[in-house]
């Protein structure tokens, strides 16, 4: 995976200074982390749990595997929120005190 440059002045042009802009993509970056984590586990609890007979040798599951590896493949939660960010999909506003 290659890296991929952002220009600052497009994050700018999204919010009126750059560390609004990187509070309101951690945060969503945060929700998605969370969302991943929830999928990852419901899909770990329909896989049935290996048995080791010898404990000396750890055989991993590979059904286990299998999902961790598809879920790793995916884009990081920061890049996502970024993205989703400049594309305009996430709404923020200030608390009102």
């Amino acid at each position: 995976m290659g890296i991929e440059t952002i220009n600052l002045k497009d994050i700018e042009t999204h919010a009126s200074n750059i560390y609004e802009a990187i509070v309101v993509c951690a945060k969503k970056s945060r929700l998605i982390n969370e969302e991943n984590k929830i999928e990852y586990n419901a899909l770990l609890s329909t896989i049935p749990e290996v048995v080791n007979e010898d404990d000396n040798e750890e055989l991993g599951n590979p059904a286990q595997l299998k999902i961790s590896l598809e879920l790793e493949k995916r884009e990081k939660p920061h890049m996502q929120a970024l993205k989703e960010f400049l594309d305009g999909k996430i709404e923020y506003k200030y608390k009102e005190q």
